[in-house]
């Protein structure tokens, strides 16, 4: 900026004393001299100060980030139910969501099923796993499909929903597998919409962060949506109760080089969103 606001006293300057001592006629080209074609070496100036130099990808950032031993999909829906049928809901999914669970038919598991307590209202969360990825995910698709208590569950539960959205999500390679744990605990799923071409470096990043939160235990999953809402990422963690959330998240900040990891992260960020949710009792992650 400095630089600028001198070349601009000079040009100034230089046009104060050629106006002084150009015939008039002359006046008109020195303009078009001193303006229109200094210009463009100004502005190819700056920009070159703030353009960043991208290094081409050699891969998706899906290959770059996740498992490699596994090819599990992971899909995280968000059901949005009528204040009145919460209850109604939750009886009907805890009678037939176990089943297909259970069902070894099915190239899928339930990883979690729980309802918010903070955060949204009214809100049932449920993340799934397909082994196999997009063929199990088909798969099981077109079975449910056939399936005439599934069908009947559907529909039972569309009469209770005001809205429902859907992600399909990929694992982080440096996470945790979630795995069934047991309770009682209550659960945080901290969502974060990331600007658009910076997966990568989240992923650079908390590959490093992820080793500040695990001497409690509390990292159950990080995921990255594939296929909805997209440069979202999920992570999932495990708390006793508030306080203990609270005094674990205080006790990352006294360690050396977390700071510096959130510093670099945040500017990554549109925009974030907590939930602490509560498992149902029937959900593999109690």
């Amino acid at each position: 900026m400095a630089a600028r606001v001198l070349y601009a006293h000079g040009a100034a300057a230089a046009g104060g004393l050629l106006r002084r001592a150009a015939p008039c006629n002359l006046l008109p080209g020195l303009r078009r001299l001193t303006s229109s074609d200094n210009r463009p070496r100004e502005d190819s100036w700056l920009k070159s100060l703030f353009v960043r130099k991208v290094d081409p990808r050699k891969d998706a950032h899906s290959n770059l980030l996740a498992k490699k031993e596994t090819s599990s999909l992971y899909k995280l829906q968000f059901h949005n139910v009528k204040p009145e049928c919460l209850d109604a809901y939750n009886k009907i999914c805890q009678e037939v969501l176990p089943k297909v669970h259970e069902d070894k038919h099915y190239p899928c598991t339930l990883v979690g099923t729980w309802n918010t307590w903070y955060g949204e209202q009214d809100q049932a969360v449920h993340l799934w796993r397909y082994e196999g990825g997009y063929p199990a995910l088909t798969e099981v698709m077109n079975k449910l499909r056939e399936d005439q208590e599934f069908v009947e569950f559907r529909k039972a539960r569309s009469n209770m929903l005001l809205s429902r959205k859907n992600q399909l999500l990929l694992e982080f390679s440096f996470w945790n597998e979630p795995v069934p744990r047991s309770g009682p605990n209550i659960y945080e799923l901290r969502s974060y919409q990331l600007r658009p071409g910076t997966m990568i470096e989240w992923g650079n990043y908390w590959a490093r962060a992820i080793r500040f939160r695990q001497d409690s235990n509390e990292a159950v999953g990080g995921f990255f949506s594939q296929i909805g809402q997209l440069y979202m990422v999920h992570h999932l963690w495990a708390y006793k109760d508030l306080q203990i959330r609270e005094d674990i998240r205080n006790a990352a900040w006294h360690k050396h080089g977390w700071e510096e990891l959130v510093y670099y992260t945040v500017p990554l960020i549109q925009e974030m969103e907590s939930r602490i949710m509560i498992p149902l009792k029937t959900s593999p992650l109690q």
